[in-house]
Protein backbone atom coordinates (compact mmCIF):
# COMPACT_ATOMS: atom_id res chain seq x y z
CA UNK A 1 0.00 0.00 0.00
CA UNK A 2 1.05 3.43 -1.09
CA UNK A 3 2.07 5.78 2.16
CA UNK A 4 -0.21 8.20 3.41
CA UNK A 5 -3.06 5.88 2.10
CA UNK A 6 -5.11 4.06 4.50
CA UNK A 7 -7.47 6.72 5.85
CA UNK A 8 -7.97 7.74 2.41
CA UNK A 9 -8.88 3.92 1.81
CA UNK A 10 -11.19 3.45 4.29
CA UNK A 11 -12.88 7.14 3.38
CA UNK A 12 -13.39 5.58 -0.04
CA UNK A 13 -14.60 1.98 1.16
CA UNK A 14 -17.08 3.27 3.94
CA UNK A 15 -19.64 4.02 1.58
CA UNK A 16 -19.62 0.85 0.08
CA UNK A 17 -19.86 -1.36 3.53
CA UNK A 18 -22.47 -1.60 5.95
CA UNK A 19 -23.62 -2.77 9.23
CA UNK A 20 -20.97 -3.69 11.73
CA UNK A 21 -18.12 -3.19 8.88
CA UNK A 22 -19.10 0.55 8.73
CA UNK A 23 -19.35 1.23 12.44
CA UNK A 24 -15.62 -0.45 12.32
CA UNK A 25 -14.51 1.95 9.72
CA UNK A 26 -16.48 5.12 11.23
CA UNK A 27 -15.03 4.58 14.13
CA UNK A 28 -11.11 4.54 13.03
CA UNK A 29 -11.51 7.55 11.34
CA UNK A 30 -13.54 9.13 14.14
CA UNK A 31 -9.89 8.41 15.88
CA UNK A 32 -6.78 7.12 14.33
CA UNK A 33 -4.61 7.23 16.87
CA UNK A 34 -6.35 6.18 19.58
CA UNK A 35 -7.30 2.74 17.30
CA UNK A 36 -3.36 1.86 17.36
CA UNK A 37 -3.55 1.32 21.04
CA UNK A 38 -6.52 -1.23 20.56
CA UNK A 39 -6.44 -4.58 20.25
CA UNK A 40 -8.77 -6.03 17.86
CA UNK A 41 -11.09 -7.27 20.16
CA UNK A 42 -11.48 -4.54 22.04
CA UNK A 43 -11.89 -2.26 19.17
CA UNK A 44 -14.93 -4.94 18.66
CA UNK A 45 -16.14 -4.10 21.93
CA UNK A 46 -15.74 -0.28 21.34
CA UNK A 47 -18.28 -0.70 18.50
CA UNK A 48 -20.69 -3.25 19.50
CA UNK A 49 -19.14 -5.59 17.33
CA UNK A 50 -16.36 -8.57 17.67
CA UNK A 51 -13.16 -9.46 16.99
CA UNK A 52 -14.30 -11.60 13.99
CA UNK A 53 -15.66 -8.66 12.41
CA UNK A 54 -12.88 -6.17 12.81
CA UNK A 55 -10.72 -8.70 10.70
CA UNK A 56 -13.32 -8.85 7.90
CA UNK A 57 -13.23 -5.04 8.33
CA UNK A 58 -9.44 -5.13 7.27
CA UNK A 59 -9.90 -7.31 4.70
CA UNK A 60 -12.82 -5.76 3.22
CA UNK A 61 -10.82 -2.79 2.29
CA UNK A 62 -7.64 -5.18 1.06
CA UNK A 63 -5.62 -5.28 4.44
CA UNK A 64 -3.83 -8.83 5.05
CA UNK A 65 -4.78 -8.42 8.52
CA UNK A 66 -5.65 -5.86 11.52
CA UNK A 67 -1.74 -6.14 12.48
CA UNK A 68 -1.41 -4.66 8.81
CA UNK A 69 -4.24 -2.05 9.72
CA UNK A 70 -2.03 -0.63 12.78
CA UNK A 71 1.18 -0.40 11.25
CA UNK A 72 -0.49 1.24 8.73
CA UNK A 73 -2.38 3.71 11.06
CA UNK A 74 0.91 4.28 12.75
CA UNK A 75 3.43 5.03 9.71
CA UNK A 76 0.52 7.59 8.31
CA UNK A 77 0.27 9.17 11.87
CA UNK A 78 4.37 9.43 12.08
CA UNK A 79 4.59 11.14 8.15
CA UNK A 80 1.67 13.80 9.12
CA UNK A 81 3.78 14.64 12.07
CA UNK A 82 6.83 15.75 10.30
CA UNK A 83 4.44 16.82 7.11
CA UNK A 84 5.67 20.04 5.15
CA UNK A 85 1.49 20.50 4.89
CA UNK A 86 0.92 20.21 8.08
CA UNK A 87 -1.89 17.45 8.01
CA UNK A 88 -1.49 16.43 12.24
CA UNK A 89 -2.42 19.79 13.15
CA UNK A 90 -5.71 20.69 10.06
CA UNK A 91 -8.29 18.02 10.53
CA UNK A 92 -11.01 17.80 8.08
CA UNK A 93 -13.90 19.54 9.86
CA UNK A 94 -15.22 23.12 9.04
CA UNK A 95 -17.42 24.02 11.67
CA UNK A 96 -19.89 27.55 10.87
CA UNK A 97 -17.68 29.80 13.57
CA UNK A 98 -14.22 28.95 11.36
CA UNK A 99 -12.70 31.83 10.42
CA UNK A 100 -11.96 31.93 6.80
CA UNK A 101 -8.33 31.23 7.77
CA UNK A 102 -8.96 28.03 9.12
CA UNK A 103 -11.52 27.78 5.81
CA UNK A 104 -8.18 28.12 3.95
CA UNK A 105 -5.95 26.24 5.77
CA UNK A 106 -8.25 23.13 5.87
CA UNK A 107 -9.05 23.06 2.41
CA UNK A 108 -5.81 23.76 0.83
CA UNK A 109 -4.63 21.31 3.92
CA UNK A 110 -7.05 18.65 1.96
CA UNK A 111 -5.85 19.31 -1.31
CA UNK A 112 -2.51 18.90 -1.49
CA UNK A 113 -2.94 15.84 0.46
CA UNK A 114 -4.61 14.44 -2.11
CA UNK A 115 -2.55 15.10 -4.95
CA UNK A 116 0.53 14.19 -3.06
CA UNK A 117 -1.83 10.78 -2.15
CA UNK A 118 -1.87 10.12 -5.97
CA UNK A 119 1.40 11.09 -6.73
CA UNK A 120 2.54 8.19 -4.33
CA UNK A 121 0.21 5.53 -5.68
CA UNK A 122 0.39 6.39 -9.23
CA UNK A 123 0.99 3.30 -11.44
CA UNK A 124 3.76 4.40 -13.75
CA UNK A 125 4.03 1.93 -16.20
CA UNK A 126 0.07 2.00 -16.53
CA UNK A 127 0.56 6.17 -17.04
CA UNK A 128 2.89 5.07 -19.95
CA UNK A 129 0.41 2.67 -22.04
CA UNK A 130 -2.03 5.46 -21.62
CA UNK A 131 -0.47 8.00 -23.35
CA UNK A 132 1.48 5.96 -25.60
CA UNK A 133 -2.49 4.71 -26.25
CA UNK A 134 -3.92 8.38 -26.49
CA UNK A 135 -1.13 9.36 -29.21
CA UNK A 136 -2.14 7.04 -31.42
CA UNK A 137 -5.13 6.81 -31.23
CA UNK A 138 -7.42 7.57 -34.33
CA UNK A 139 -10.54 8.86 -32.10
CA UNK A 140 -10.52 9.84 -28.03
CA UNK A 141 -13.96 9.49 -26.50
CA UNK A 142 -14.24 10.70 -22.92
CA UNK A 143 -16.78 9.89 -20.93
CA UNK A 144 -18.04 11.36 -17.06
CA UNK A 145 -20.99 12.79 -15.71
CA UNK A 146 -21.95 15.32 -12.85
CA UNK A 147 -18.43 16.85 -11.34
CA UNK A 148 -16.71 14.12 -13.47
CA UNK A 149 -18.40 15.18 -16.40
CA UNK A 150 -16.45 18.83 -15.69
CA UNK A 151 -13.35 16.64 -15.30
CA UNK A 152 -14.23 15.27 -18.93
CA UNK A 153 -14.81 18.36 -20.73
CA UNK A 154 -11.21 19.36 -19.21
CA UNK A 155 -9.94 16.45 -20.73
CA UNK A 156 -11.02 17.39 -24.00
CA UNK A 157 -10.38 21.05 -24.33
CA UNK A 158 -6.32 19.92 -23.12
CA UNK A 159 -5.91 16.49 -25.82
CA UNK A 160 -7.66 18.61 -28.36
CA UNK A 161 -5.22 21.56 -27.89
CA UNK A 162 -2.62 19.26 -29.01
CA UNK A 163 -3.78 17.48 -32.44
CA UNK A 164 -6.27 14.93 -30.60
CA UNK A 165 -9.61 13.89 -32.01
CA UNK A 166 -11.06 14.09 -28.64
CA UNK A 167 -14.46 14.80 -27.76
CA UNK A 168 -15.59 14.40 -23.78
CA UNK A 169 -19.74 13.09 -23.65
CA UNK A 170 -21.09 13.96 -20.43
CA UNK A 171 -24.74 12.68 -21.62
CA UNK A 172 -25.35 8.81 -21.33
CA UNK A 173 -27.04 8.52 -24.76
CA UNK A 174 -24.54 10.91 -27.11
CA UNK A 175 -21.67 8.60 -25.18
CA UNK A 176 -23.52 5.60 -25.92
CA UNK A 177 -24.26 6.61 -29.95
CA UNK A 178 -20.06 7.29 -29.55
CA UNK A 179 -19.26 3.99 -28.25
CA UNK A 180 -21.08 2.18 -30.94
CA UNK A 181 -18.79 3.83 -33.67
CA UNK A 182 -15.46 2.67 -32.26
CA UNK A 183 -13.16 0.90 -33.17
CA UNK A 184 -9.68 -0.92 -32.52
CA UNK A 185 -8.27 2.17 -33.38
CA UNK A 186 -9.76 4.26 -30.78
CA UNK A 187 -8.97 4.83 -27.03
CA UNK A 188 -12.33 5.58 -24.57
CA UNK A 189 -10.98 7.37 -20.99
CA UNK A 190 -13.88 6.87 -18.42
CA UNK A 191 -13.76 9.19 -15.49
CA UNK A 192 -15.66 8.25 -11.77
CA UNK A 193 -14.90 8.85 -8.56
CA UNK A 194 -16.67 5.38 -7.44
CA UNK A 195 -15.94 3.70 -10.44
CA UNK A 196 -19.62 2.86 -9.99
CA UNK A 197 -21.53 5.34 -12.55
CA UNK A 198 -24.37 3.25 -14.65
CA UNK A 199 -24.06 6.70 -16.66
CA UNK A 200 -20.00 6.42 -17.52
CA UNK A 201 -19.69 2.45 -17.27
CA UNK A 202 -22.18 1.43 -19.93
CA UNK A 203 -20.55 2.94 -22.90
CA UNK A 204 -17.30 2.37 -21.52
CA UNK A 205 -18.35 -1.65 -21.92
CA UNK A 206 -20.00 -0.89 -25.11
CA UNK A 207 -16.19 0.73 -26.15
CA UNK A 208 -14.55 -2.31 -25.30
CA UNK A 209 -16.85 -4.48 -27.01
CA UNK A 210 -15.82 -2.72 -30.14
CA UNK A 211 -12.58 -3.19 -29.39
CA UNK A 212 -11.27 0.24 -28.38
CA UNK A 213 -8.83 0.32 -25.76
CA UNK A 214 -9.95 1.37 -22.19
CA UNK A 215 -8.87 3.29 -19.77
CA UNK A 216 -10.33 4.12 -16.24
CA UNK A 217 -9.59 7.11 -14.12
CA UNK A 218 -11.10 6.30 -10.92
CA UNK A 219 -10.39 5.94 -6.88
CA UNK A 220 -11.61 2.43 -6.27
CA UNK A 221 -9.36 0.02 -8.46
CA UNK A 222 -12.05 -2.63 -7.52
CA UNK A 223 -14.98 -1.16 -8.88
CA UNK A 224 -16.72 -1.97 -11.77
CA UNK A 225 -15.05 0.77 -14.16
CA UNK A 226 -11.76 -0.51 -12.98
CA UNK A 227 -12.45 -4.20 -13.56
CA UNK A 228 -13.67 -3.59 -16.86
CA UNK A 229 -10.78 -1.12 -18.00
CA UNK A 230 -7.26 -2.16 -20.23
CA UNK A 231 -5.60 0.99 -18.04
CA UNK A 232 -6.28 1.78 -14.44
CA UNK A 233 -5.00 5.00 -13.53
CA UNK A 234 -6.21 5.73 -9.60
CA UNK A 235 -6.41 8.91 -7.96
CA UNK A 236 -7.02 10.20 -4.39
CA UNK A 237 -9.59 12.21 -2.48
CA UNK A 238 -9.13 14.08 0.68
CA UNK A 239 -12.41 15.46 2.08
CA UNK A 240 -13.71 18.33 4.07
CA UNK A 241 -17.20 19.50 5.49
CA UNK A 242 -19.43 20.71 2.83
CA UNK A 243 -17.02 18.57 0.28
CA UNK A 244 -18.07 15.23 -0.85
CA UNK A 245 -15.25 12.60 -2.26
CA UNK A 246 -15.76 13.59 -5.83
CA UNK A 247 -15.39 17.61 -5.26
CA UNK A 248 -12.41 16.68 -3.07
CA UNK A 249 -10.64 14.58 -5.38
CA UNK A 250 -10.87 16.52 -8.69
CA UNK A 251 -8.01 18.38 -8.25
CA UNK A 252 -5.96 14.67 -7.95
CA UNK A 253 -7.69 13.66 -11.19
CA UNK A 254 -6.82 16.98 -13.10
CA UNK A 255 -3.32 16.01 -11.88
CA UNK A 256 -3.15 12.22 -13.80
CA UNK A 257 -5.12 14.21 -16.72
CA UNK A 258 -2.23 17.23 -16.71
CA UNK A 259 0.15 13.91 -16.45
CA UNK A 260 -0.89 12.55 -19.35
CA UNK A 261 -1.31 15.70 -21.18
CA UNK A 262 2.05 16.24 -21.48
CA UNK A 263 3.27 12.79 -22.04
CA UNK A 264 1.20 12.95 -24.65
CA UNK A 265 2.64 15.62 -25.89
CA UNK A 266 6.02 14.11 -25.88
CA UNK A 267 5.37 11.47 -27.37
CA UNK A 268 3.74 13.31 -30.52
CA UNK A 269 5.92 15.93 -30.10
CA UNK A 270 5.64 17.49 -33.72
CA UNK A 271 2.09 16.96 -33.47
CA UNK A 272 1.43 18.78 -30.37
CA UNK A 273 4.16 21.34 -31.29
CA UNK A 274 2.56 21.77 -34.50
CA UNK A 275 -0.50 22.14 -33.31
CA UNK A 276 0.04 24.63 -29.98
CA UNK A 277 2.04 26.51 -32.95
CA UNK A 278 -1.15 27.15 -35.17
CA UNK A 279 -3.37 28.16 -32.03
CA UNK A 280 -1.23 30.13 -29.84
CA UNK A 281 -2.14 33.44 -31.64
CA UNK A 282 -5.96 32.81 -30.30
CA UNK A 283 -5.74 33.94 -26.75
CA UNK A 284 -4.07 37.08 -27.23
CA UNK A 285 -6.25 38.30 -30.48
CA UNK A 286 -9.07 37.87 -28.09
CA UNK A 287 -7.68 39.71 -24.75
CA UNK A 288 -9.19 43.23 -24.19
CA UNK A 289 -6.12 46.00 -24.30
CA UNK A 290 -6.10 48.40 -20.84
CA UNK A 291 -6.95 52.02 -20.84
CA UNK A 292 -4.27 54.33 -20.55
CA UNK A 293 -5.50 56.50 -17.99
CA UNK A 294 -4.22 60.39 -17.70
Amino acid sequence: MPPTDVTTLIRTELPRLAGSLRKVGELILEDPAAVTHCSAAELGRRTGTSQATVTRFCRAIGLDSYQHLLIELAQERGRGEVSDWGSAEIGPDISPDDSLERVVQVVGSADLRAIQQTIERIDLDALERAAQALAKARRIDVYGVGGSGAVAQETETRLFRIGCQVRGWTEVHGAATSAALLTPADVVIGISHSGATRETLEPFEMAKERGATTIAITTDPRSPLAKAADIRLISSTSETSFRTGSIGGRHSVLMIVDCLYVRVGQVAYQRASASLALTEHISPQHAVKARRTR
